[in-house]
């Protein structure tokens, strides 16, 4: 199965972006920058963001800058801590870490630790606020901070000397003012930042699964560390998102959408954009997905594997001038004599085209993930029940679902009264569709219905109650009674595959026995019709054999016979039927029938001569 984390590894050609984003904040020589990272929920936009990240430690010199990378997620403390609180104290943590084999910077490092202490316990209110408010200790809280050395004043016998006292944030009586202890933070990290030689990068990643207040109150607390220099911010969310949590924050004042979205702007410096993906890119993703199982299961080499990882993204660059990831291409990345291999990129590239356009999946990356991986998981399933099933059709199906699920429940629901499974109007739908007509309903004339039913494998050939009952996951499935007992079933399996007599096939025929057989030929009778060309003697072979042995279904093989269509009969089947008694009524009507052709009837005369 495939993760849903981010990654480093690019399948996706979004290198050229990381590059370009690495190199503008390297650019940037220690100036303060900001960066937003937008794109919709599952586009890759924290995969991106580890591409920066692994950028700019490829670009760190010790000697003059060392790139610092914070990754910080609002959404894991949600309804914990308060995402402002819990950004500073990280930016703190990670600067205090870096502080600890200097003595002098250590000290430094640990006065911005209070500071970022004090503006955490500003947000308490109550005792603690009174306390920072007016210097004075108030309550148990004061007393706690009096103690911490935040107030000028300690406890007897608690250790601290002159020194420690006089390195305190607040004097004794002396009210605190807010703005002076932001601006203070503000200039004791700047100070700490260029002292250490770092460049401290602070990421922000899954803003867009916050509630609103929760998102409101991280890009707040952004606002007291930008434009510091020596710092840089990359925010990654959904810009949509953003603007609907600043209506949400600022509820009942009317606020516009340009309004909700200059609150951004006024953050964000620089906005990047995750690429759109399209049929190539989608190709390449799937291809790529399907060779990475491939090489796990151990089935693909490890070499060949690292050579594809460099020629997807190259050809993706390229495509620009028309070098699109063709089946050919995804072919060249395997062994093309290794036909499973063939077929997963096959499988590639007839699934791309919808999951790109399907205004359900869009090419999003993760929710192509998820098909994936829910139709790897149904093959999983499928053999400890005796079903065996190609990977194609249970990719086939699952996009049906996936993206029409509406005509998914409606042929479900034609399979309960479908004779062994398959669907009549399916069937008719994929061979419409393959002679370049367009289909009936309940199909549209649309691009999606016709190039699903255009993708291989046919689904209106196959028993479809295998693939409904691996679905159950998505939908409740009924299939109705089955008739047949396992001696009736192994007939219809012989009788379908059947291309004339055998002694196998009687004996499959004797131990159904005849009420089971008359069932048997009238369901491969019908399951056959739509391949039957009435020229070759197979076709007649499932009314004929089961009549040899039990003599009594003749008159139900005559009632099936009499169904042919007279004007497609060959003359090929004329001889065989002849044998037969009971069939030679339906002759007399061809030999009368003004559709029938002229060396049918020659044939009939034929073997009535010979019969005499």
């Amino acid at each position: 199965m495939w993760h849903d984390n981010e990654t480093t590894i690019d399948y996706l050609n979004f290198g050229v972006v990381a590059d370009a984003c690495a190199k503008l904040l390297q650019q940037a020589n220690g100036q303060p920058i900001s960066v937003g990272v937008s794109g919709g929920w599952g586009v890759g936009k924290s995969s991106l963001v580890r591409m920066i990240a692994a950028r700019l430690d490829e670009g760190t010199r010790p000697e003059e800058n060392t790139y610092v990378v914070v990754t910080f997620n609002p959404w894991l403390y949600q309804d914990f801590e308060g995402a402002r609180s819990a950004l500073l104290q990280m930016v703190g943590d990670e600067v205090l870490r870096r502080a600890s084999t200097s003595e002098g910077l250590l000290k430094k490092a640990k006065k911005l630790l209070q500071r970022i202490n004090l503006l955490r316990l500003v947000q308490l209110g109550g005792e603690a606020a009174a306390t920072i408010a007016t210097g004075i200790p108030v309550g148990l809280v004061g007393r706690v901070l009096a103690k911490a050395g935040v107030l000028g004043e300690q406890p007897e016998g608690d250790g601290g000397g002159e020194q420690e006292n006089a390195s305190s944030l607040l004097k004794p009586a002396e009210p605190v003012s807010l703005p002076n202890e932001i601006q203070a933070f503000r200039d004791a990290l700047e100070e700490l930042l260029e002292e250490l030689k770092i460049t401290l990068i602070v990421f922000v990643d899954d803003l867009d699964r916050c509630l609103p207040q929760t998102a409101i109150s991280t890009l707040e607390s952004i606002r007291l560390l930008l434009f510091l220099k020596r710092s840089a911010f990359v925010v990654a969310a959904d810009n949509d998102f953003i603007k609907g949590a600043v209506r949400v924050h600022f509820e009942g004042t009317g606020i516009s959408d340009e309004v909700a979205t200059n609150y951004f702007d006024k953050l964000i410096q620089v906005p990047l954009h995750v690429p759109r993906l399209g049929v190539n890119e989608a190709k390449a993703y799937l291809a790529m997905l399907l060779l990475e199982r491939a090489k796990a299961d151990g089935k693909f080499d490890e070499d060949r594997f690292k050579r594809a990882l460099v020629a997807v993204p190259e050809r993706l660059r390229a495509s620009w001038r028309g070098d699109a990831v063709t089946l050919e291409f995804l072919k060249s990345l395997v062994d093309v004599g290794n036909g499973e291999m063939v077929a997963l990129m096959e499988l590639a590239e007839g699934l791309a085209p919808l999951l790109a356009t399907s205004s359900k999946v869009n090419a999003n990356p993760r929710l192509m993930k998820r098909f994936l991986n829910t139709v790897f998981l149904r093959s999983a399933l499928a053999e400890p029940q005796g079903i065996q099933l190609d990977l194609k059709a249970l990719a086939k199906w699952h996009l049906l679902e996936r993206c029409d699920e509406a005509l998914a429940n409606e042929l479900a629901s034609k399979v309960t009264s479908a004779d062994e499974g398959r669907v009549d109007a399916l069937r008719v739908a994929e061979q419409t569709v393959r002679e370049g007509g367009a289909p009936a309903a309940p199909f549209k004339d649309e691009f999606f219905h016709k190039e699903w039913l255009s993708l291989e494998p046919a689904l209106g050939e196959l028993d479809l109650r295998p693939l409904l009952h691996l679905s159950r996951d998505t939908a409740t499935r009924e299939f109705g009674g089955d008739d047949l007992t396992p001696q009736g079933r192994a007939l219809r399996d012989a009788l379908q595959v059947a291309i004339g007599a055998n002694d196998q096939l009687t004996q499959a025929i004797r131990a159904a026995g005849a009420i089971q057989t008359e069932i048997v030929m009238a369901k491969v009778w019908q399951l056959k019709a739509p391949k039957r060309t009435w020229r070759q003697v197979e076709d007649v072979v499932p009314l004929l054999e089961p009549c040899k042995v039990f003599p009594e279904l003749n008159a139900k093989a005559a009632i099936l016979l009499a169904q042919a269509p007279v004007k497609d009969v060959g003359p090929g089947v004329v001889p065989l039927l002849y044998e037969q008694p009971w069939t030679r009524t339906t002759l007399e009507s061809w030999l009368e029938s003004p559709d029938a052709s002229r060396r049918v009837k020659q044939a009939i005369e034929q073997a009535k001569k010979g019969a005499r």
